[in-house]
């Protein structure tokens, strides 16, 4: 007998809370009926892992300025086999912004299904986002990595307002402020 994957129970819980988003259910399919989906070699999509990065207040948010995708966006990569994608958002945090005294807060914050452009050799591809609260417990002077152009902290309540703010990125604005 084969064991559900802990990921699963964590969709579940999830969709308790935001039934009204709609690629809730994808996600576990994905879960479910792809034989690699935490591999980038699963050309079809794979799951990444994501941090919605706090500061200690709660007050802002680290972004990133993407090097390759030119829009700013919360820290976050690949699994590259890692089915913690937890742990994938914590060490994708580290990376991108050389943090460290980071928290992650349990339960999933937030899911985005988008779709990659193809480029190179990589095929057009969908990312299935899994995103976690990471807290910076100490200080919050960052580093930038060779994949961002900048990094900035930026008010909550200004990215839940802005006209311009990323869908994805205004969405887990508001949810933040709600909780």
């Amino acid at each position: 007998m084969t064991l559900p994957h802990p990921l699963a129970d964590a969709f579940h819980r999830y969709a308790e809370r935001w039934s009204d988003e709609a690629d809730i259910h994808a996600f576990a399919r994905w879960l479910h009926d792809v034989p690699r989906p935490f591999n980038r070699e699963t050309l079809a999509g794979h799951f990444t892992g994501s941090a919605w990065l706090v500061s200690d207040d709660g007050e802002r948010v680290l972004l990133m300025h993407h090097r390759k995708l030119g829009r700013w966006l919360q820290p976050g990569g690949h699994a590259d086999g890692d089915d913690d994608l937890s742990r994938v958002a914590l060490r994708e945090a580290e990376e991108e912004t050389g943090l460290v005294d980071l928290e992650v807060l349990p339960g999933i914050f937030d899911l985005d299904r988008h779709r990659i452009p193809a480029r190179g050799h990589e095929p057009a591809h969908w990312h299935y986002d899994v995103r976690y609260v990471v807290v910076a417990r100490g200080a919050e002077t960052f580093v930038a990595n060779e994949e961002s152009l900048a990094l900035a902290w930026h008010p909550v309540r200004d990215l839940a307002t802005a006209p311009d703010t990323d869908e994805s990125l205004r969405r887990m604005a508001v949810k933040w402020l709600a909780r």
